[in-house]
């Protein structure tokens, strides 16, 4: 079972802190790999930049000296920048795929040793708009596009020496939409998931036993239009 000591990029906030909370309630140990500090001081913490690819490996080797080897790697860590793209700025545009997709690849490429050797499982963060396009959310699309893409392939590639899980959530009532112009945040009336829902998702697929893969999951709102 791969719940016993899991890395959680973008552990501090959001789906990533449910995670780590429910890889804890589970009975596991989780450390947060983040640039903030968790709120909750008792969870491990390891401070980690995803723009930079290069910091993965540290990042990862940092974590195992928190909680030893890592039997589980969930890739939590998520930006946006919304806009027409004339008017995102290049270097935020590049920064939103370079965390969301790139970040994802380098962390995984970091895992895959350390979760050979323990028989672990990596569990990829995709989208609802990895799935279905959005006007003013090319780079989120975009690299949200290529995570699926990515873990797809990575699965194809790792299979019989990780087992590697793609979870597609739709949108969830976190800070994530915090900070944006009121024309990009959810309505009052918009049907937004618990993040700890996803987050048990995410723990079932992590407590698969060996040989057994879950490959994707869809977990959204009820009247997500990207699924079916």
């Amino acid at each position: 079972m791969s719940l016993e000591r899991v890395a959680v990029t973008g552990g501090a906030s959001g789906l990533g802190a449910a995670v780590v909370r429910a890889v804890q309630k589970n009975g596991g140990t989780a450390v947060a790999l983040d640039r903030r500090r968790p709120a909750d001081d008792s969870v491990p913490w390891v401070e980690i930049d995803l723009a930079d690819p290069h910091a993965a490996e540290a990042g990862l080797a940092e974590a195992e000296q928190e909680i030893g080897s890592l039997t589980g790697v969930v890739t939590a860590a998520g930006i946006d920048s919304c806009g027409r793209i004339e008017d995102v700025p290049l270097d935020d545009w590049v920064r939103v795929v370079g965390v969301n997709l790139i970040g994802t690849a380098a962390i995984a490429r970091a895992a895959v040793p350390r979760l050979e050797a323990s028989d672990g499982r990596l569990v990829t963060i995709a989208s609802t708009l990895g799935l279905r396009a959005l006007s003013d959310a090319t780079a989120y699309c975009a690299s949200k596009f290529g995570v699926v893409g990515f873990s797809r392939a990575l699965a194809v590639e790792t299979a019989g020496r990780i087992g590697v899980t793609m979870i597609v959530p739709g949108g969830m009532k976190t800070a994530f939409f915090d900070g944006r112009p009121e024309q990009y945040k959810p309505g009052a009336d918009a049907m937004l998931n618990d993040p700890e829902v996803v987050a048990d998702t995410i723990v079932f697929a992590l407590s698969q036993p060996a040989n057994v893969e879950i490959r994707e999951l869809v977990v959204c709102p009820s009247v997500e239009p990207s699924w079916p």
